[in-house]
């Protein structure tokens, strides 16, 4: 099978400082990849290289075996097949919601007017938001913009998802929300979805994570194989709380193992060692 998105020996300079350095990677069709590592490591500038937002120095870059880099890119086509969602979104004040998804069909992709309401309407169904269709932009919370911004996004058919610390301004409820509505979008559209994330639950729901360290690619790992690691703060993220809860039983003095657990693991550890006493 062609990978969804293939990375080889891709570098990104910026003037004397190497961004970048020798990036190998493959993508399948339908995988949810996430991205963490510490700041300034490079995983925006990386993101952003896949969008050709930022150029790249050296290797290539490949959209389902079409090479994408190098002169005389459609960087406008490419955009709408590797769509892109960032920490904050900006809609249109004077334009309601349902409006404000039509711009990209309508305006890019030059498609019929009444198909392109009665797709945009079945995103905003799916998002949960087809009450807010007539809604202005002030009256939506942050996370309600966010979730517009996602179905403005996959209205225009991309094959990737690109989520650049999208969770990142929005409250616990918030964050939840958008997670559940990119998961749903996901699995409806059989999308590719690679996001920079510090949210666990986001992580949590990645089919594999890239850890970066100084503009490479240090290590990949399933989301249980990272939330063993020892060095979770170095890479800009919490311990998640089922770790916290083992760790305070375990110095308790509880025999728990020291791999993480997942919450339902852990219950299941605790009854067996209940039923014991």
């Amino acid at each position: 099978m062609t990978p969804m998105l293939r990375l080889s020996g891709v570098e990104k300079d910026y003037g004397k400082v190497r961004a970048l350095n020798g990036i190998d990677l493959e993508v399948a069709p339908g995988e949810v990849i996430a991205i963490v590592g510490p700041s300034g490591c490079g995983k925006s500038t990386l993101l952003r290289c896949l969008n050709g937002l930022e150029e790249i120095t050296g290797g290539q870059i490949e959209l389902d075996g079409t090479v994408i880099t190098g002169p005389g890119t459609g960087w406008t086509e490419v955009r709408q097949r590797v769509g892109m969602v960032f920490q904050s979104y900006e809609l249109f004040p004077h334009l309601n919601v349902l409006d404000n998804l039509l711009l990209g069909p309508r305006l890019v992709q030059k498609r019929n007017q009444d198909q392109a309401g009665e797709e945009a309407l079945r995103l905003l169904t799916r998002v949960g938001l087809a009450e807010k269709a007539k809604a202005l932009p002030r009256e939506l919370s942050g996370g309600q913009k966010q979730r517009v911004a996602v179905a403005g996004v996959v209205a225009l058919r991309p094959d990737i998802i690109i989520l650049d610390e999208a969770t990142s301004m929005l409250d616990p409820e918030g964050r939840l929300d958008l997670i559940q509505t990119v998961k749903k979008i996901k699995d409806g559209n059989q999308l590719t979805v690679i996001s920079i994330t510090h949210d666990l639950d986001e992580i949590a729901l990645s089919d594999r994570v890239l850890v970066m360290k100084e503009g490479q690619v240090e290590s990949t790992a399933t989301p249980r194989e990272l939330f063993s690691r020892e060095d979770l703060e170095e890479l800009g993220l919490d311990q998640p709380f089922v770790n916290q809860v083992k760790a305070a039983l375990r110095q308790s003095g509880l025999p728990l193992p020291d791999s993480y657990l997942t919450e339902k693991e852990l219950q299941d550890q605790l009854w067996v060692l209940l039923s014991k006493m």
